[in-house]
Formats: C-alpha cells, sequence, structure tokens
C-alpha cells in the first residue's frame, strides 16, 4: 500500500511483536517500531521484517508515538500496539483505502480484546471503537498516562469493517500488576491536580464500578473472566482513591 505509514512503539515485547507484523507487513512500505530499550527478543525478531527499528529514551507514551509520527515517511499514520494485530476483515478494508494528504481524513474501527485467550464481548470491553489512522498534519497524541488523539480540527471519520484484535494479559496475574500501576500513576496525577479522597469515596467507588461493569455493562455474559474483570477494575478504582488519601495525609505530615 502507498501513502500510509505504520508506527509501533515496544519495550519487551517478544511474544507479541511478530503476530502483529505480520499481520500488517504488506500494507506499508514504512513501517516504524520505536523501542526503548528492550531486553529480550524484540529487535531480534523485528530484523527479520522489513522494518525501520529505532531505539528512542521513554519519557511518555503520547512523546513516544509522536516521536515515531514525526519521522514516518508519508503523512497518513496507522498506529498499532505491539500487542495487537489485524483481524483478516479489518486487513481487508485497510488494504482499499486511498490517501490524500490534503484531506483531513480519520479511520476509525472496533477492538475485540482478549483475557487470557477468551475474547471479551461484554463488561464495556466491546466494541471499543479506535481512531488509528489519520493525517498526522491535523493531529498528534497527547497525554503522559492515557494518550489520546488531538486534532487541530475535527476530522470526517469513515469507521471499518473488522476487528482490531487486542491480546491484553495472558494471566489474571499481569492484569492485576497491570492495574496497580495505572492506579499509581493515576492517583500521583490526581494528587498534582490538587484533587482529594476519603476511605468512604474509596469504596463507595469500588462498588460503583462494580456494578456498573459486571451488571449495567453484562460482564456477567463473559462468565468467570467477566466476574474477575470487574473486580479488578473496581479494586482499582478503590487503589487509585486510597493511594490518594495516602499522598494527601504524607503531604499533611
Amino acid at each position: 500500500m502507498k501513502n500510509l505509514s505504520i508506527v509501533i512503539i515496544t519495550k519487551n515485547e517478544e511474544r507479541n511483536i511478530g503476530r502483529c507484523l505480520e499481520s500488517i507487513i504488506s500494507l506499508s512500505d514504512d513501517i516504524i517500531v520505536v523501542d526503548s530499550g528492550s531486553q529480550d527478543r524484540t529487535m531480534e525478531i523485528c530484523q527479520k521484517h522489513n522494518i525501520k527499528f529505532i531505539v528512542n529514551d521513554f519519557h511518555d507514551y503520547s512523546s513516544q508515538k509522536n516521536f515515531g509520527n514525526n519521522i514516518a515517511k508519508y503523512d497518513y499514520i496507522f498506529s498499532i500496539d505491539a500487542d495487537e494485530a489485524l483481524s483478516p476483515e479489518l486487513y481487508e478494508s485497510i488494504k482499499c483505502l486511498s490517501f490524500d494528504s490534503n484531506k483531513n481524513i480519520a479511520f476509525s474501527f472496533n477492538r475485540l480484546s482478549f483475557h487470557c485467550s477468551q475474547p471479551i464481548k461484554h463488561g464495556g470491553w466491546y466494541p471499543d471503537k479506535k481512531t488509528r489512522i489519520w493525517n498526522k498534519n491535523f493531529g498528534q497524541w497527547q497525554g503522559e498516562i492515557h494518550e489520546k488523539l488531538i486534532f487541530d480540527s475535527p476530522p470526517q471519520i469513515a469507521h471499518l469493517n473488522g476487528d482490531l484484535l487486542h491480546y491484553t494479559y495472558y494471566t489474571r496475574e499481569e492484569h492485576i500488576n497491570q492495574a496497580k500501576k495505572f492506579s499509581s500513576l493515576n492517583a500521583k496525577s490526581d494528587f498534582a491536580k490538587g484533587k482529594n479522597s476519603n476511605l468512604l469515596l474509596a469504596y463507595f467507588s469500588f462498588v460503583l464500578r462494580f456494578i456498573s461493569v459486571y451488571i449495567l455493562r453484562l460482564g456477567f455474559l463473559d462468565g468467570k473472566i467477566g466476574y474477575f474483570i470487574a473486580k479488578t477494575t473496581a479494586r482499582a478504582t478503590f487503589w487509585r482513591k486510597k493511594e490518594l488519601l495516602d499522598l494527601n495525609r504524607s503531604k499533611k505530615n
């Protein structure tokens, strides 16, 4: 495919990057992997493909992705994570696209996530619509923790058929560890913004979050893994509020 650059950021993604690259390799002659110091076989696997592999110090997700976008050959960017891959239907949808560098057009699609090899269709996990193909002249990534595309002016968005397959957690322990990591980062961000918390709010947030994911968003339809996801999501909310409370207490002492 012409006029489309593909950008991926990596660190220690040996179990995922091969699958990702195999699903996209014939879509572009400009595939850029921006790595932040992998200690596993990520670079070795990437070098088996005709791509650009660049090492760049990591500061935050947005700046790392924007770094790759800035050195991309083409104006239109497809941003895909190492733990994602294209379904055959989405591959065909992207393959048929054409791009005009003068137009502010973006393309979205649904993302289907897998948890311990099980596709998750409920609990707010699907369709998980993502806009990942856009003209870099009109938008870039912003946000240190949860990066998002911000456009200078709203683009015309076309929704494509097919799913982006997201291989999230291979074990339940991975999910818990990731939830702890991001709840801590979010708590620190809340603290920097001057927000407050208390134990009652922490417990109340836990209950509301669990009800939202497991009942209102039908997480129970995903079986035992749906219950685990709802509980872990609710616990992450509690951890965030509790750490914020601890940070504010430390500030006063």
